[in-house]
């Protein structure tokens, strides 16, 4: 007789599935390329659309400024992105790879954040909405709705207030 599986366990089991493979991922891009997963998603987000303001790399990462900021002074000190005058206006800085950041880019494992984004975004909209809604139940329910969720998989980032988007 097959034993009975819960919806507590398979919702856990989903969650163990996704994190897993996020964990995973993360750990690939540490091994190959000594990046965080948070770092690599930035990359890639990069190399998709290059000469993003800070404003829409956060955008395009779902992610608050502040925290794809401190994500995008690391990679800036490794060598891996610059910061750049807009050539429309001076006063707006671009980001960009730099060579090193492209040559980093072609050996680097697929960050996992993009799987995730692309099978959230496939579920219908009334369902994105639903999830979204369960999620920030359970967020309040186990009392962490007002942590900051800062880039997932970048640990070392210091936490910041919640405040908003994240």
């Amino acid at each position: 007789m097959q034993k009975r599986i819960t919806d507590v366990q398979s919702i856990l089991d989903s969650f163990r599935r996704i994190v897993r493979v996020l964990r995973e991922s993360s750990r690939a891009a540490e091994q190959r390329v000594g990046l965080s997963g948070a770092q690599l998603f930035v990359l890639q987000t990069l190399a998709r659309s290059p000469s993003l303001s800070l404003n829409e790399l956060a955008e395009r990462t779902r992610t608050h400024q502040s925290t794809v900021s401190v994500v995008v002074s690391k990679m800036v000190d490794r060598g891996l992105v610059e910061r750049t005058a807009s050539p429309d206006d001076a006063r707006r800085l671009v980001l960009s790879l730099t060579k090193e950041g492209r040559e980093l880019l072609r050996r680097a494992p697929d960050a996992a954040q993009e799987k995730l984004i692309f099978g959230i975004e496939k579920l219908p909209a009334r369902e994105r909405t639903r999830l979204s809604t369960l999620l920030n139940h359970l967020s309040e329910t186990m009392e962490v709705a007002d942590q900051d969720p800062g880039m997932m998989f970048d640990d070392d980032t210091p936490r910041r207030p919640k405040t908003g988007r994240g």
